[in-house]
C-alpha cells in the first residue's frame, strides 16, 4: 500500500525549487526534460508547433529525447551545473499524455540521482489514474494548470478534451470532465503528501474574471501556491487576437486570488527543455548539450582517430577533415585494431554547433584520439559520451590501450590551444 507520509529528498533541501519557493530562484537550477510530445486536450493559447529554438514559452522545445537519453541528459547537466536541484517534466505536450516515458525517465533519472528533487506540470487530465505510481517515485512537487471552475468557460478554453479511451470531448462535456479531473488530481496528490502548485492562465474576457472562485475552490483542497500567470499570445491560436492582459488586471487577480492562497509572482513561462537558473534562456551551449543527448546510443563498439596518413596520430582534431574509425576485431583473444571506413568531419566553421555535429558523426564511438583539441569541442564530445585523448605515435598502440581502458601509453598532457597550436586556424576552439 503506497506510503502517504510527506515524501523528504535524501540531500536536496525540499525547499530548494525555484518555482515553488522565489529565495530558491537566486541558489538553485532545474532542468525540464522534453520527453513528452503528445497531448491529450487542445487549449486555444497553445500552439503545438514545438520544435523550436527561438521562443521562451511554455510547449517548445529543441527536440524530444527518449526516457534513457533524458536520464544521460541530466548526468551531462549535472556535470556543468553543479547547482543542479531539480528535474521536471513539462512537455512539451502533457507528461500523462505520454505516461510510460515520463514515468521511465524520472525512474532513471531517480535511480542515478536520488538526492535531486523531481517534479512535474500537468493539465490534470489523465494524473489520477497515476497518482500511486506520483507517489512511490517520490516526486515531490506537482503543478496542475487549471484556468476556471466554470464547465463553460472552459469549454471556451479546450477546442477539445480527448480521454484516455481516446474519446474526445467538445464543449460543456469537455469542461466538465476535465474539471472534474483536476481536482481529483489535487486531492489526490494532496493526500499522499505532494506539494502542489496550480497554475492559472488569466485570458482576458475568459477566465481573469474567474480567478477568485478557481483559488478559494483549489484551497480548500489543500493547494500550497498559485500561480496566475498572463495569457502569453502565441501566433495561430484562437486566443492570439484577445491580448494580454494588462499589468493592473494581472495586479488585481493576484491581489484577489491572494486572498485565498500564497501567489507565486515570478514565474518566467519555461520552455519544456529549459535549463538552468530560472531567469535563465536557453544559450547555444545548452542547446548544443540537448542536440548531444539525442547522440547517445549504448552500443558504441568503436573508437576514432585524427591521423594524416592512417598509421600515427599525428593530426588536430580542428585540421581533420576525416576521421579513422576502429573497432576491436578480438583475434584469439587479443585486443586488435581494425579499421572499419573512414568518416567525414562537419565543415569548419559554425563554433560549438560543429562539435555537435561531430558528435552526431561519432554515436556510435565510445572515444576519440587525436594529436590535440580545443576547450569547445572536447566539453561537447565528453558530454555526449565520448572520451578524448590527446596523444602522439602509432594508431594501433594508442587504440590497444583504450580498447583495454587504459590511457594511450604516449598520451599528451593537457594544453592551451589558445596558445600552444600551431595549426591552421580552422575553428578548433
Amino acid at each position: 500500500m503506497t506510503s502517504l507520509a510527506p515524501l523528504t529528498p535524501t540531500r536536496v533541501p525540499f525547499t530548494d525549487h525555484p518555482c515553488f519557493d522565489e529565495a530558491a530562484r537566486s541558489r538553485t537550477a532545474r532542468v525540464h526534460l522534453p520527453v513528452a510530445p503528445r497531448c491529450n486536450v487542445s487549449c486555444n493559447y497553445c500552439n503545438r508547433k514545438f520544435d523550436c529554438v527561438s521562443e521562451s514559452r511554455p510547449g517548445v522545445s529543441s527536440t524530444v529525447l527518449t526516457p534513457e537519453q533524458a536520464a544521460d541528459y541530466v548526468d551531462m547537466v549535472r556535470r556543468d551545473v553543479p547547482n543542479l536541484a531539480v528535474v521536471g517534466i513539462a512537455g512539451p505536450g502533457d507528461p500523462f499524455a505520454n505516461a510510460a516515458k515520463t514515468l521511465q525517465s524520472l525512474r532513471l533519472v531517480k535511480q542515478r540521482h536520488p538526492d535531486l528533487l523531481l517534479c512535474l506540470a500537468s493539465n490534470g487530465l489523465e494524473v489520477p489514474a497515476h497518482l500511486d505510481e506520483i507517489a512511490e517515485l517520490e516526486i515531490s512537487h506537482v503543478t496542475i494548470t487549471m484556468s476556471t471552475v466554470d464547465p463553460d468557460i472552459a469549454a471556451r478554453v479546450y477546442k477539445w478534451v480527448r480521454d484516455s479511451d481516446r474519446q474526445v470531448y467538445r464543449g460543456r462535456a469537455a469542461g466538465e470532465l476535465i474539471i472534474s479531473r483536476q481536482l481529483a488530481s489535487i486531492a489526490g496528490l494532496k493526500e499522499r503528501g505532494i506539494t502542489v502548485k496550480v497554475n492559472s492562465v488569466l485570458v482576458p474576457g475568459v477566465t481573469i474574471d474567474g480567478i477568485d472562485d478557481v483559488a478559494a475552490t483549489v484551497a480548500d483542497l489543500g493547494v500550497d501556491t498559485m500561480n496566475a500567470m498572463p495569457l502569453y499570445p502565441v501566433e495561430d491560436t484562437p486566443f492570439y487576437e484577445l491580448g494580454a492582459p494588462s499589468t493592473e488586471q494581472v495586479a488585481h487577480a493576484r491581489r484577489t486570488a491572494g486572498t485565498h492562497l500564497p501567489q507565486m509572482t515570478h514565474c518566467q513561462r519555461c520552455r519544456a527543455d529549459a535549463v538552468g537558473m530560472l531567469d535563465q534562456d536557453n544559450d547555444q551551449t545548452a542547446v548544443d548539450r540537448l542536440m548531444a543527448a539525442r547522440t547517445i546510443t549504448r552500443d558504441r563498439p568503436y573508437i576514432a582517430v585524427c591521423s594524416q596518413e592512417g598509421y600515427l596520430v599525428n593530426q588536430h582534431l580542428g585540421g581533420a577533415d576525416v576521421v579513422y574509425v576502429y573497432e576491436n576485431a578480438n583475434i584469439f583473444g587479443r585486443i586488435t585494431p581494425r579499421l572499419v571506413e573512414v568518416r567525414h568531419t562537419p565543415p569548419a566553421g559554425g563554433g560549438a554547433g560543429r562539435w555537435a555535429r561531430l558528435a552526431a558523426t561519432l554515436h556510435d564511438c565510445r572515444a576519440l584520439v587525436c594529436h590535440q583539441l580545443g576547450g569547445s569541442p572536447r566539453t561537447v564530445l565528453q558530454s555526449a559520451g565520448i572520451s578524448v585523448h590527446e596523444s602522439d605515435g602509432l594508431i594501433s598502440e594508442a587504440l590497444t590501450d583504450v580498447f583495454a581502458g587504459r590511457t594511450p601509453r604516449r598520451a599528451l598532457p593537457p594544453r592551451d590551444c589558445a596558445t600552444s597550436c600551431a595549426g591552421p586556424g580552422t575553428g578548433c576552439g
